[in-house]
């Protein structure tokens, strides 16, 4: 599975940058905004969908059909890649930098082990993880700095607009997933709610995210890009407040808002981010620079569902019960608590609490980080693409 998992990846991961590098190249930056806030919007609502649909699957049908549904659908984007995308080719060998995906590879994987031991109180095999990262980490600064074709491009790192968007990117990815993650836990386990309740308080966000992205691509022109992107990014400490009030008997409305106000400010920030790279890049690292921001998003989910995920595990612990995050979602999957259900609750009240602080915390580093972005004005000129 995880190497079929891994397959998939890198077939998604060439879509995406692609397919949002084909935008920047077809339409001009007034008209870009609002065709990105279209694909910002499919995206959202196929994020919180997926699981959603997922959870129906398991629970109507086999597990397995969670992997077949995926062979229908990606044979017909096939068939819409096929019929409609026509391009040029200009066919050309460029090196592959393996050595330097290897390693970050081995970087990132170091750093999610240190991180899940490290909420399961192993500090020995966090320290053996810890010091094969920084050997990584060491090695890949080494060997991209020297590879003609890097996986990580120093050159465009180096730039501040790039580096602080890229940055608040990865820090409201993480903060997203946190409550994608967390919050249908929190309603379900701890406000006692059904799991369709909890499904919609986190569906709202998918209203929030669409509505967000319109909005900023209806209003660049008007605000510019790093207003929109800071306004975007001070929404989502402000959501995540709502989660850091939440009691045992508070109404799931408020964890509610709390994820539209997430998800809107998502739709801003996401949409600005990706505009106010792609303008300050000539047309020949328009391809890299918006798979930079597209990795720094996906990255912000991988490491915040282990940085949570520890904080989570470490909640449990410190609650002096037996409650695991694992047996926990096994129990709500079937619709109840392991054990004693109200001192299950209270344990979860406790691991949450502390989790949703740590979501806060990681919002208002992106809001902090948003701040860095300088202004970048529309419609500069680039490079063209040779006819």
């Amino acid at each position: 599975m995880i190497a079929f998992r891994l397959i998939q990846g890198i077939g998604a991961g060439a879509i995406q940058p692609v397919s949002l590098t084909i935008v920047g190249d077809l339409y001009t930056a007034q008209e870009r905004g609002r065709i990105q806030g279209f694909l910002a919007s499919v995206w959202a609502v196929s994020a919180v969908a997926g699981p959603l649909a997922g959870g129906f699957i398991i629970a109507h049908a086999s597990w397995s059909w969670i992997f077949w549904i995926n062979l229908p659908v990606g044979v017909v984007a096939s068939g819409l890649f096929l019929a409609f995308l026509h391009e040029g080719e200009r066919r050309e060998r460029r090196p592959v930098d393996a050595p330097g995906a290897a390693l970050f590879t081995l970087t990132v994987a170091a750093l999610m082990v240190g991180l899940t031991e490290a909420g399961e109180g192993r500090w020995s095999i966090v320290g053996i993880a810890a010091g094969i990262g920084v050997v990584a980490a060491l090695l890949l600064a080494v060997q991209e700095r020297r590879a003609p074709e890097p996986v990580i491009a120093v050159s465009l790192w180096r730039r501040r607009p790039i580096a602080a968007a890229n940055g608040a990117s990865l820090l409201a990815g993480m903060a997203l997933i946190g409550l994608t993650t967390f919050l249908p836990m929190y309603v379900q386990g701890v406000l006692g709610q059904t799991p369709i309740v909890a499904g919609m308080a986190l569906t709202v966000m998918v209203l929030g995210w669409p509505m967000g992205a319109t909005l900023a691509a209806r209003n660049l022109h008007r605000f510019g890009l790093r207003r929109i992107l800071v306004c975007g990014s001070l929404l989502l400490p402000l959501g995540a407040v709502a989660f850091v009030t939440l009691e045992p008997g508070s109404s799931p409305v408020r964890a509610g808002l709390g994820s539209l106000v997430m998800g809107f400010g998502m739709g801003l920030l996401s949409n600005a981010a990706l505009m106010l790279i792609q303008e300050i890049v000539p047309w020949t690292q328009r391809g890299s620079a918006t798979a930079s921001n597209i990795f720094s998003r996906n990255l912000g989910s991988t490491l915040g569902a282990t940085v949570f995920g520890a904080v989570l595990n470490h909640g449990l612990a410190a609650a002096g019960g037996t409650v695991t995050a694992d047996s926990l979602q096994q129990a709500l999957a079937a619709g109840g608590l392991p054990g004693d259900a109200e001192t299950v609750r209270l344990v979860l009240q406790h691991a949450l609490h502390q989790t949703f602080w740590a979501v806060l915390l990681i919002s208002g580093l992106a809001f902090a980080t948003a701040l860095l972005v300088p202004h970048v004005a529309l419609g500069r000129a680039r490079e063209v693409p040779a006819e």
